[in-house]
């Protein structure tokens, strides 16, 4: 491959959608994005950033040379994971993924992408993984950490079938929450500040404990925001593994040993639980992260970095690796 990044950092968790993809794929759970006075909205929900951040490459370039940031792997934003077979669906993700491919290439290493596919068809799924696998510059693919209406994980299909898919053609794997509604989330943003940690924890216990890694040793993997709260978690889910047959039957692997084989990124909000998240993660799996253009996002991820004392030259390294390059 003669692909490669721009030197400098690389932000592995950057989101980019083309305006024409906007009413997002059928089945899609909470409706269309649309422009509404210049402010993105998804259905009658304000998303609180510019229509323009999530299809603007310029602008996407400008806010990199602004944080520092040499590359960014760009994903579509997780409402537009292809959670549905409906009628449409597969000419939606092939049309994502053709046009991620076209930004990629025609922009000279400043991004690289992760590529969809359709989640409840594996046939659709291999063919569209297969054509990421061949598009230079596209290096993976992006996953919500759930799936369906019974919320199954990594540990089982069609997840854990797509997982099989990304090693067998070495593809990255990166995960990212929902944000699925549930009732007891609905006020004060908790949707977002609680469910996408928890949703993201979800997956990586599934992970974990599912035995998936021990099946896909190979598998390459990163968890957004931090791993979400599974860094704090891990001490609870090692001694249940160590304590009751159930939680020890899928691995034999515990947890906390399991967590040091998967990337996170950098995406924590604060201190003490980046300085948690490096005693827990493996060597250089912590990968520079900005959740761009969301408002959530850490708008200055390269300085926050640097001040919790990433080494940012290996994180950069590790980047590459991550995304094979």
């Amino acid at each position: 491959m003669t692909f490669a990044l721009r030197p400098g950092p690389v932000d592995v968790h950057a989101h980019w959608l083309p305006s024409e993809l906007f009413g997002l794929p059928p089945g899609a759970p909470f409706g269309g994005i649309h422009d509404h006075d210049g402010q993105l909205f998804i259905g009658e929900t304000p998303l609180s950033i510019k229509a323009t951040l999530m299809s603007d490459v310029a602008a996407i370039r400008d806010d990199m040379t602004t944080s520092r940031i040499g590359a960014r792997a760009l994903s579509a934003p997780p409402f537009a994971f292809a959670v549905s077979d409906q009628p449409g669906t597969d000419a939606y993700v092939e049309a994502y993924n053709t046009a991620l491919a076209a930004v990629v290439a025609e922009n000279d290493g400043w991004f690289a992408g992760f590529g969809l596919v359709n989640l409840t068809n594996p046939a659709s799924a291999r063919r569209q993984a297969e054509t990421i696998a061949a598009t230079e510059g596209l290096v993976g693919i992006a996953l919500p950490p759930v799936h369906g209406p019974t919320s199954t994980s990594l540990d089982a299909d069609p997840l854990r079938s797509v997982l099989r898919l990304a090693v067998e053609l070495d593809l990255a794997v990166l995960v990212h929450p929902m944000q699925l509604p549930q009732p007891t989330l609905t006020k004060h943003y908790l949707v977002n500040l609680i469910g996408n940690p928890v949703e993201t924890a979800t997956a990586v216990a599934s992970l974990l404990l599912g035995g998936v890694l021990d099946e896909l040793p190979k598998l390459r993997i990163c968890f957004v925001h931090g791993a979400g709260c599974a860094p704090d978690l891990l001490g609870r889910w090692t001694h249940a593994w160590s304590k009751r047959p159930d939680v020890h039957a899928g691995s034999p692997v515990s947890p906390m040993e399991g967590f040091r084989h998967v990337y996170a990124d950098t995406v924590t909000h604060d201190d003490d639980a980046f300085r948690l998240l490096a005693t827990k993660a493996g060597d250089d799996l912590i990968v520079l992260g900005s959740d761009y253009p969301f408002d959530m996002a850490e708008t200055d991820p390269v300085g926050n970095a640097e001040r919790r004392g990433l080494d940012l030259e290996r994180a950069a390294a590790s980047a590459r690796t991550f995304l094979g390059l």
